[in-house]
C-alpha cells in the first residue's frame, strides 16, 4: 500500500509535467514521444495516478529540458474534474 505521502509527491509531479509541457507548447502525444512513453502512460502521470520508475522520471524531466528536482516542487493541485474534457464548439460564420 502507498502512504499519502507518496501519492501527494506524485501529484505534484504529475501537475508540474502538465504545467511545463503547456509551457513549452508541447501537446500530450508530442512530449510523449520525446520521453518515449505511451500517451495513455503521459496522461496517467499528469494526473499522478501512477507510479514512476526513477528512469522514467528522468527521461521526463529530460524531455521537459529541467532538472529533475523541479518535478518535484510543490505546487497547488487543483482537484480531477469529473468526465472527458469538452472540446471547443466550432464557430460558425
Amino acid at each position: 500500500m502507498v502512504g499519502a505521502p507518496v501519492l501527494t509527491y506524485l501529484q505534484f509531479i504529475g501537475s508540474n509535467v502538465q504545467r511545463l509541457r503547456a509551457r513549452k507548447g508541447l501537446t500530450q502525444e508530442k512530449m510523449a514521444e520525446a520521453a518515449d512513453l505511451d500517451v495513455r502512460f503521459l496522461r496517467r502521470v499528469e494526473r499522478g495516478s501512477v507510479m514512476l520508475r526513477f528512469d522514467t522520471f528522468v527521461r521526463l524531466a529530460v524531455a521537459l529540458d529541467v532538472e529533475p528536482g523541479v518535478l518535484l516542487r510543490r505546487v497547488k493541485v487543483a482537484p480531477a474534474k469529473p468526465g472527458r474534457p469538452r472540446r471547443p464548439r466550432p464557430t460558425t460564420r
